[in-house]
């Protein structure tokens, strides 16, 4: 089920009211004890959105559902399959000021459906952005990883990036996702669907 990003845009869209307009500018502070008012306030701007369904730029309903973010709890896999999971989850990184990693896996998937005459670009771009060892938003593999991929950035192939990828991936199952299941974002975010199913 397609799902909506909690990110900058879409609250762009929906900034009708003023509180919307007040998480919206709280979403780019990156104090980890402002995290949780940002994601209460745009979740009182969206709840009746998510109720009453949102009407997207492609004008299909899209509604965010108890049991979709319950199957967030499965696995990484099922998390990150969901458009609004990958929002929710970004926040959360973000809070934890690793979302550097979400970002790396989700430009590497971009990357993979990328066609051959535009890999070279693309290659340098996410090479220059995460894996140089000055690269602003440096990602977490060691020396010999990091090597490895910048030679096969210079040649590129739609697997170039698959080993860092698979690292990073690993991270975030590892630490950050069990993480964000136990954080008060998560069980919030169900919590407030649950009660709204339930009325």
């Amino acid at each position: 089920m397609p799902g909506f990003f909690f990110s900058h845009n879409n609250m762009t869209e929906l900034n009708g009211k003023e509180d919307c307009k007040l998480a919206e500018g709280k979403v780019h502070k990156k104090k980890q004890k402002a995290f949780g008012a940002d994601l209460k306030s745009y979740l009182k701007c969206m709840v009746p959105h998510v109720e009453s369904g949102i009407k997207t730029s492609n004008s299909r309903n899209v509604m965010l559902s108890a049991e979709e973010v319950i199957q967030w709890s499965q696995s990484l896999e099922k998390l990150l399959a969901s458009q609004s999971g990958q929002g929710v989850f970004r926040e959360f990184l973000k809070s934890e000021f690793s979302e550097e990693n979400i970002e790396f896996w989700l430009a590497c998937e971009d990357y993979k459906k990328t066609k051959s005459d535009h890999l070279h670009g693309k290659a340098e771009r996410i090479y220059e952005e995460f894996v140089q060892s000055d690269a602003i938003k440096q990602i977490n593999i060691d020396y010999q990883m990091r090597e490895a991929t910048a030679k096969k950035a210079q040649d590129p192939t739609h697997s170039s990036f698959d080993e860092a990828q698979k690292t990073v991936y690993i991270l975030m199952e590892r630490d950050s996702y069990p993480r964000f299941l136990k954080s008060k974002s998560y069980l919030n975010l169900l919590n407030q669907l649950q009660t709204n199913t339930s009325k």
